[in-house]
């Protein structure tokens, strides 16, 4: 690849980039805003009208308790965009580390996609029309169930993608030096999280966890997605 070739593809990079992380801050405050409104109907937070085992009287909270996973979708693509926009703008000594993000990036974003389509696809419909039959295991309300475990490693794996990102950045100037600390914080928060409530709560755990790294994760992104916009604004300049 020439220089001119080169400089063109970073600079395309730049300007998607961008505007992908600006749409990762929008997006993920929009799913943010959402789930803070859904209070938990099952498990160790509920307070009040908890649904129990086989949690099928659960219709009259369809569709406000799937809303938050709407935007909630769309942050596996937008995510993994963001990290191709990453990779290619990285310097070639520092592109194995953003390489081994987009390889978790894409590994989160199969997990969530598949988790969240199914309970908008299938769960949806199968409340409404009553056939919950052998569709507890999957329902968000089972505190142990595959949706949280998805949920649990999607965004473990979000976590590996925001660590491996930090090394791409590593400049002196106080922008990049944001950036770093923010994406190496969050995932050693978020791993630390994971040791010390399998600990404390073993195979109790439930969604103690799923809370904690979705509330983690989320709130990285929007400001991931506004200092990488900044970033990216300047070396689009």
């Amino acid at each position: 690849m020439t220089i001119e070739s080169s400089n063109s593809v970073r600079k395309t990079a730049s300007h998607l980039g961008f505007w992908f992380a600006i749409l990762m801050s929008v997006v993920t405050t929009a799913a943010l805003a959402f789930a803070v409104t859904t209070l938990p109907m099952s498990g160790p937070f509920c307070r009040s009208g908890c649904v129990t085992y086989p949690y099928e009287a659960v219709a009259a909270f369809v569709p406000h308790d799937y809303i938050w996973m709407y935007p909630a979708i769309f942050m596996a693509p937008i995510f993994v965009v963001l990290m191709i926009c990453i990779h290619t703008y990285a310097p070639d000594d520092k592109k194995l580390f953003s390489q081994s993000g987009l390889a978790f990036a894409l590994i989160y974003a199969a997990a969530m996609s598949i988790n969240y389509f199914v309970q908008i696809e299938v769960m949806q419909p199968s409340i409404l029309k009553g056939e919950m039959e052998g569709l507890a295991l999957f329902s968000q309300y089972n505190p142990h169930g595959i949706f949280i475990a998805l949920e649990d490693l999607g965004y473990l794996m979000m976590s590996l993608a925001f660590i491996c990102t930090a090394w791409v950045f590593r400049r002196g100037d106080k922008l990049e030096r944001g950036i770093r600390w923010l994406l190496t914080a969050s995932p050693l928060l978020a791993f630390a999280a994971y040791i010390v409530l399998s600990l404390i709560y073993g195979k109790a755990l439930e969604y103690r966890f799923e809370v904690f790294i979705i509330t983690l994760n989320w709130m990285t992104a929007i400001i991931m997605g506004v200092l990488l916009s900044i970033y990216f604004k300047r070396a689009a300049r």
